[in-house]
């Protein structure tokens, strides 16, 4: 088997069926890690499904690896969160796939956001930077408390709150696309058609 065999693609309505299985497969790598993760549940996983902000990795009708994005601080700031791919599927360039598409999909969304990650994952970090991301303190990332309240189900969340918030475990990763963006760098039409279909496929504003 090799990564051609599987597909990454944006996630769509009909894949909202695998919730149950993402959060699972996501708790469990957590545990496998020694690692704290923000528990989820499986109508959150469906409701980025459904709101065309996730990416599935599909061998046949089997899933196999998953990541969605959150938009933060009134769209200033979006997330990349909840990578996971099926311990049977690892080792062939999956992750690296998935992360490439989820990041495609967030430019796509919110061109003009700062993009952020937390994560106590190397392979995630090495990914991060692949794609332009650094590392920065906490104080450089969305202060919008819905997403801080996010980390209260992790194990570590006592070392956060120790700390005010200005460090953990985790290494916070920032994208920033400098906004403005000259206009050559603006989205084009293909990119404008392209967010107009996700609006008319998934019902959003």
């Amino acid at each position: 088997m090799d990564l051609s065999d599987i597909n990454v693609t944006y996630a769509q309505p009909e894949h909202a069926r695998y919730a149950e299985q993402i959060v699972n497969l996501i708790y469990e790598s957590a545990l496998q890690r020694g690692t704290g993760i923000a528990r989820r549940t499986p109508e959150y996983i469906a409701a980025k499904i459904n709101g065309g902000k996730s990416v599935v990795a599909l061998h046949g009708d089997r899933l196999v690896g998953f990541s969605y994005i959150e938009c933060w601080g009134h769209g200033d700031f979006v997330a990349t969160s909840g990578l996971i791919v099926d311990p049977e599927y690892r080792h062939l360039g999956l992750a690296g796939a998935i992360k490439a598409k989820t990041f495609e999909l967030a430019r796509l969304r919110f061109p003009f956001a700062k993009l952020f990650s937390i994560t106590t994952s190397l392979p995630v970090m090495k990914l991060n930077s692949r794609m332009g991301y650094k590392p920065v303190t906490f104080s450089e990332l969305t202060d919008d408390e819905e997403f801080w309240r996010g980390c209260e189900g992790c194990r570590n969340y006592d070392i956060l709150q120790r700390n005010n918030r200005r460090m953990c475990l985790c290494t916070g990763m920032l994208y920033d696309p400098v906004q403005p963006l000259p206009t050559s760098e603006r989205p084009n039409a293909y990119m404008l058609m392209m967010r107009n279909s996700f609006k008319k496929l998934f019902h959003l504003k």
